[in-house]
């Protein structure tokens, strides 16, 4: 009720979590809350500071599927509100179904920049549904998809190389180059160590989009990746099957046109997230990872899920990560009774700079310092 758009800003300052309601400019779209969309950002070049969310697909409160393309970007922004603004895209073409647990990158190429979409899953098609497995899911196809969001159109391309339908996998965007590693094939029930490397060269004419398989793979899903240096980056997370978390941490530089992978020293694991069955996180910029645990496993509160920030260090300064103490809960409302099966996921989606939304530290919320609400917030109207 405190946040009718459901978009929320997350301050973390002195190991104390607080969150805050975002509030959406008159002229945005609605954007309904989304879980497993694809996001990442749009710089204006890339020596700004002014970026763009863009948001693709994602399951639905009511568990459909959005096929609906999305640009966020921040308005305003000072101690007691955060504005931002919301405008869907119409896209033409080899337009992507409506899927979850892909990935959207963004590659530069010849002075221009285009989006890529790859992997995800999708409903099964309503023409081969039957009753008893009417809302089962199955891989998307292995299509890529380029879009061209000064024209609005998209164009698919099938590679040989990519046999299989991905859902979350990791994927790493450096120029024209986007590098997938791991995911997993419901096909199949595996999480195969692929790692493709997808090269887009964009002439004038058409654009043209290779696919290379390379060796050094990691058998992973739903990993979450944070950039500690300009070519430097750390795997964290995931998980090696249904049963088995993956608690070995990854350094992996891209340099030159090439990819390296190579363990690194974990962390000390709390022995909370040792135990515990679900992790979920994100990557929140500048090394730092937000990590979360269902409440069940500390048997105490059932419905509470706990918070872990894992600092990621740059190696000319330390090699090895700092896992900070517990710093926060948060009550979930969610019914037990409803809750789904495991599946691979990343509850939260950041791309963000962990200084970009910084305000005064001496500020408290008070809700009698918002707005009316009727117009700040989403709202339906019926008329006769």
């Amino acid at each position: 009720r405190s946040c009718p758009t459901g978009v929320f800003l997350l301050d973390i300052k002195q190991n104390e979590l607080k969150m805050k309601p975002a509030f959406f400019s008159k002229d945005s779209c609605y954007l309904p809350p989304l879980r497993y969309p694809a996001l990442c950002t749009l710089r204006s070049n890339t020596k700004s500071d002014e970026y763009q969310y863009i948001i693709h697909g994602g399951k639905t409160p009511n568990n459909d599927l959005s096929d609906k393309i999305y640009f966020m970007s921040l308005v305003s922004k000072n101690s007691k509100k955060m504005m931002v603004r919301c405008i869907e895209k119409d896209l033409g073409g080899d337009v992507p179904e409506a899927r979850y647990g892909h990935t959207i990158n963004v590659v530069h190429s010849r002075g221009k920049s285009m989006s890529v979409i790859f992997g995800g899953r999708s409903y099964t098609p309503i023409t081969q549904r039957t009753t008893e497995k009417w809302n089962s899911v199955v891989d998307c196809l292995p299509s890529v998809f380029l879009v061209d969001f000064e024209f609005g159109c998209c164009t698919s391309y099938i590679l040989p190389e990519l046999q299989d339908g991905l859902s979350f996998h990791v994927s790493i965007a450096r120029d024209d180059t986007i590098y997938i590693l791991g995911g997993h094939s419901l096909q199949n029930n595996t999480r195969c160590p692929n790692l493709y490397k997808l090269k887009v060269d964009l002439p004038l004419g058409s654009p043209a989009v290779t696919c290379t398989m390379l060796p050094g793979g990691i058998s992973v899903s739903s990993a979450i990746v944070t950039q500690i240096g300009d070519t430097e980056f750390v795997l964290v997370g995931g998980y090696h099957s249904d049963n088995q978390k993956r608690l070995v941490c990854n350094t992996i530089v891209l340099e030159d046109g090439k990819i390296e992978i190579v363990e690194r020293v974990s962390p000390e694991w709390t022995p909370d997230i040792k135990h515990c069955r679900i992790w979920f996180g994100c990557d929140m910029g500048k090394g730092s990872v937000l990590l979360g645990i269902p409440g069940a496993n500390k048997q105490l509160i059932s419905d509470a899920y706990y918070f872990y920030i894992l600092r990621c260090k740059e190696a000319e300064e330390d090699k090895e990560e700092e896992l900070t103490t517990q710093i926060c809960s948060q009550t979930s409302s969610e019914d037990p009774g409803d809750s789904t099966p495991f599946e691979d996921s990343e509850e939260f989606c950041f791309g963000a700079e962990a200084n970009s939304f910084d305000i005064d530290d001496d500020d408290t919320y008070n809700e009698d310092d918002e707005d009316d609400e009727s117009e700040t917030g989403y709202w339906i109207t019926c008329s006769a």
